[in-house]
């Protein structure tokens, strides 16, 4: 950990990279367009066609690039917080019984996966953290994981179609009963926690380094936090 120990780490996604460069070379592209359209012969049309289309794909993802926030991920002594343009979610770390890279059967081998899991102890913090918007991206990001790890019975993956939007009530540890799209998300985890051993999980994608140097990263946080503890 780079600073003090209060001192909260911030991840940046690699999908946030080069954002304004996206923007820039789509403005560019179409300022070219538009002068190409405007000047060159007839039978370069089709040409300034495909650098309008071009620009305006660059023009896109740059603008979906910018709308997520500047820092994906924040680690402070006390907790993990998600961030997310649709909303956030918390993890302290006292919750965190286990971070890893969640590993798949991948025939006679195990192969890890693009991402992060973690393993919490209790589902109420998490899920009173996490807003609806957000609740409902992350049932449909974390989908293909219900594929992972399935049933030998089940090859075609048609027998999870009933599991993919579980919306049985869901009871937590202190008797709340959750209803709607928490309770969705609620059994989800829990599917996910019999395939794949974790509840949580963040893509590569998220992340500013490979996902087994920041899962590395976490554990030795969560070291400093379990020492931390013991000399108070």
């Amino acid at each position: 950990m780079s600073g003090t120990d209060t001192d909260p780490i911030f991840i940046r996604a690699t999908s946030k990279r080069n954002g304004i460069t996206s923007v820039v070379i789509g403005i560019t592209g179409l300022l070219v367009s538009a002068l190409w359209l405007s000047f060159a012969p007839d039978w370069l049309f089709l040409a300034g066609i495909f650098i309008t289309s071009a620009s305006l794909v660059a023009l896109l993802i740059g603008w979906f690039k910018l709308r997520e926030p500047d820092h994906s991920i924040e680690i402070t002594p006390h907790s993990i917080t998600y961030h997310h343009r649709l909303g956030n979610w918390d993890l302290d770390w006292d919750n965190v019984q286990r971070i890893d890279c969640p590993r798949v059967r991948h025939g006679l081998d195990h192969v890890d996966l693009e991402a992060i899991g973690f393993r919490i102890k209790d589902y109420a913090p998490f899920l009173r953290s996490v807003s609806p918007r957000l609740a409902t991206h992350l049932l449909m990001e974390q989908r293909p994981l219900l594929l992972q790890n399935r049933d030998e019975n089940c090859a075609t993956g048609s027998c999870y179609e009933q599991s993919v939007f579980d919306d049985k009530h869901f009871k937590l540890s202190d008797g709340e009963v959750l209803t709607g799209i928490k309770a969705m998300l609620a059994n989800r985890m829990t599917q996910l926690r019999e395939r794949l051993g974790f509840d949580v999980f963040i893509s590569a994608t998220e992340l500013d380094r490979s996902p087994g140097e920041f899962s590395s990263l976490m554990k030795e946080c969560q070291q400093a936090r379990h020492r931390a503890v013991a000399t108070d």
